[in-house]
């Protein structure tokens, strides 16, 4: 049984902890309420700029369509862009990215296919480089970032397409988490090259349009815009999450270390009381001796 002293020591370093924690909670919290205001925002140009895109897709899916639309003919070799945060201390936030971004890359090399990762954020990094680093193809250090801008975003979408324009990749997925309340972000797969329509888009199928000039050529230059706008709006979507997340987990630790000092409390007391009850059975069998 640990002594007096050691269990005095316990207890003052869990309280210190559990001031850590709820400190960390309130920021994340503060934090939060930025983020979730930015994905929630970016959401509804997000939707319209894919309606907007899938309509053009249909209508100029033929010969002659931009290559960012029809691809590269081939789908053996895959860029995956893993983006997680740069710092821990969020729960299952990065765990649960980077798990999805392995079990897809171990899918499509048991198809035979080239796998090539880059990675936004170090703990995604550091996560899948322990299976996958013979795959690495670049990273992104955000750390020094205090606020992620459509800019940053822009830098990963240019060197995206300079890599396709390469010829280094013929599909390029990105992999992030999509907010949708504090205890819940959702492990999200968005193929961004060639173009693919996201899950739930809305299309205005009834609708007719004359677009001037032709579709090809507005395709052209929207077809960049999209790769930068998905990539801005994953970035927002993991901004919140990470936020959301980390404010969870410190509350989890908050409550924990809160259980833990009563518990060590209580062992305190106990072994305190035996303590005194063993010197005051010394000091009556002292009494009665004399």
């Amino acid at each position: 049984m640990p002594n007096l002293k050691d269990l005095k020591n316990r207890i003052a370093s869990v309280k210190s902890t559990r001031k850590i924690t709820k400190a960390m909670q309130m920021v994340a919290a503060a934090k939060l309420r930025r983020a979730q205001d930015a994905a929630e925002m970016s959401r509804p140009y997000t939707e319209r700029f894919n309606a907007v895109m899938a309509g053009l897709a249909a209508a100029a899916g033929g010969e002659g369509a931009p290559k960012l639309l029809s691809g590269t003919g081939a789908d053996q070799t895959h860029l995956l862009v893993v983006m997680t945060a740069e710092r821990g201390l969020c729960g299952g936030f990065n765990g649960n990215i980077s798990k999805m971004a392995r079990a897809h890359a171990a899918d499509l090399k048991a198809a035979g296919k080239t796998v090539k990762v880059l990675t936004v954020g170090k703990k995604g990094r550091d996560a899948i480089k322990r299976d996958l680093e013979q795959d690495f193809v670049g990273h992104v250090d955000l750390s020094e970032v205090k606020r992620v801008g459509y800019e940053n975003a822009h830098g990963i979408a240019r060197d995206v397409l300079n890599r396709f324009d390469a010829g280094e990749f013929d599909v390029a997925t990105i992999f992030y988490a999509k907010f949708q309340n504090v205890v819940t972000q959702i492990p999200t797969a968005q193929q961004i090259i060639p173009f693919a329509v996201p899950e739930g888009t809305e299309v205005d199928e009834g609708a007719l349009y004359d677009y001037e000039p032709s579709e090809e050529a507005i395709l052209a230059d929207l077809l960049p815009r999209g790769v930068a706008t998905a990539i801005f709006s994953a970035l927002l979507e993991n901004g919140a999450s990470e936020q959301g997340a980390r404010m969870s987990a410190m509350d989890n630790a908050t409550r924990n270390a809160g259980e833990m000092i009563d518990k060590l409390t209580i062992e305190y007391n106990r072994s305190r009381q035996a303590v005194i009850t063993n010197e005051l059975i010394e000091i009556i069998s002292g009494a009665e001796a004399l």
